[in-house]
């Protein structure tokens, strides 16, 4: 299967106009676009666009191979309209989508993509998933070299600190870790919270296999408040990101509507990934794919929460439990198969981890102690008890009760590694 991938990273990366140092240069394109709607519709405006002075990602693999994601961008040169980046991503309005709330009201959403800054004048193309799960175009930017309107001004200019740094960020996977709730007299424990969920990190595989593939730097910016918001018990904080509890009234589910300062604090150093840690001991957190992730710091069972929500952020992984606490409604229609790599409604399982499969091992899979070590297809996964299937009976994407990802979430995590280091 390694090398089966290697060959598909290969394949996407003949597909890109010219070399990396002729195409672009060695910063960021972002682009910041207000996303709006309800249950049934989606609108995107632009808001701005900036330079930013850091590049985390690949200068070979800069064609998604994976298309995970709600959403999809690609980058064109204009005059040749050759593809020259591509990346697929999700949303806090694609979730919202699927809420009750949803079906009431409109809203918008900040959201970004960030793309390497292209030499040359290009065009960028927005994808958004239709009902059957396929990509349909939904907004055009076209972006021009001389608009003297493209700020490279920092606005939230922070000293960064490394954690662990392995390497050139173009062959390491980069996250960059923020600080929520955490005042200036607390910087101290904010740089010793990094250092200790870096350990937690490399202590579980196949994290523990790569860790000479990661780059994780901390940026220290301090809010005026410890803590953060907790609506339903009318605790407020002033805090740089304003990161709440009770998002979509999940008690714990801890995101920030704040995207835009989100973006402008992971700017001073280069990333690939997100992640906010939060000074709380509330058990609780958030992710969303290629977006943020989001863990408190003190909980007992914090470790687990940042390993488990990095699944989402990064690996695109969905949550393999299910129960009546989450605030969606048909998360995943049922006749569509969902593109996270851990999960199936059978419409299309060839694609998915059927060859992982033992010849005794039935599909689907009872729920009986002789198949608890097995790879199969447990019935109940992505929030539904019924029509969602997973691929252990437990995983760290499903409780915490064991200290291990299944064989399939592994080998998830395992191919992206790979494609931001090789």
């Amino acid at each position: 299967m390694k090398n089966l991938f290697l060959v598909l990273i290969v394949i996407g990366s003949l597909n890109v106009f010219g070399s990396f140092d002729e195409t672009f240069y060695n910063k960021s394109l972002r682009i910041d676009y207000i996303h709006s709607g309800d249950s049934e519709t989606e609108n995107y405006f632009l808001d701005e666009v900036k330079i930013e002075s850091h590049w985390g990602g690949s200068h070979i693999n800069l064609i998604d191979t994976f298309y995970y994601g709600k959403y999809y961008f690609k980058v064109y040169d204009l005059a040749s309209d050759s593809l020259i980046y591509s990346r697929g991503y999700s949303t806090l309005f694609g979730e919202w989508q699927t809420t009750d709330q949803s079906t009431l009201i409109q809203r918008s959403f900040n959201e970004t993509v960030v793309m390497p800054l292209p030499k040359k004048n290009a065009k960028v193309v927005f994808y958004s998933r239709n009902s059957e799960g396929d990509f349909e175009e939904r907004f055009l930017y076209h972006y021009d070299i001389n608009n003297y309107f493209i700020s490279p001004e920092r606005r939230c200019e922070y000293p960064a600190f490394d954690v662990q740094v392995s390497g050139d960020p173009c062959i390491k996977v980069d996250i960059v870790i923020l600080p929520e709730g955490y005042e200036e007299s607390e910087m101290g424990l904010f740089i010793e919270d990094c250092k200790h969920f870096v350990e937690i990190l490399f202590s579980f595989e196949p994290y523990s296999n790569y860790k000479d593939k990661f780059n994780i730097r901390g940026i220290l910016a301090s809010s005026k408040e410890s803590g953060n918001d907790i609506p339903a018990d009318s605790i407020w904080k002033k805090t740089l990101m304003s990161t709440s509890f009770y998002t979509f009234d999940s008690e714990r589910y801890c995101m920030t509507y704040d995207n835009k300062i989100v973006r402008d604090l992971a700017a001073n150093a280069p990333y690939d990934q997100i992640y906010i840690l939060v000074n709380s001991s509330k058990y609780g957190g958030g992710a969303i794919y290629n977006y943020y992730s989001v863990s408190v710091n003190s909980n007992l069972l914090a470790g687990k929460i940042f390993v488990h929500e990095l699944g989402h952020g990064f690996a695109g992984l969905g949550d393999e439990y299910y129960n009546t606490d989450v605030a969606y409604s048909e998360f995943y229609p049922l006749d569509v198969e969902p593109w996270e790599p851990n999960l199936t409604t059978l419409v299309n399982f060839d694609k998915k981890w059927k060859n992982l499969i033992r010849k005794k091992v039935p599909v689907p899979t009872p729920s009986e102690e002789k198949y608890f070590d097995k790879t199969g297809v447990f019935e109940g996964g992505g929030y539904a008890a019924k029509g969602v299937y997973r691929p252990a009976y437990d995983c760290l994407m499903n409780t915490f009760n064991g200290d291990k990802f299944c064989d399939v979430c592994e080998q998830a995590i395992e191919k992206m590694i790979l494609f931001y280091s090789e």
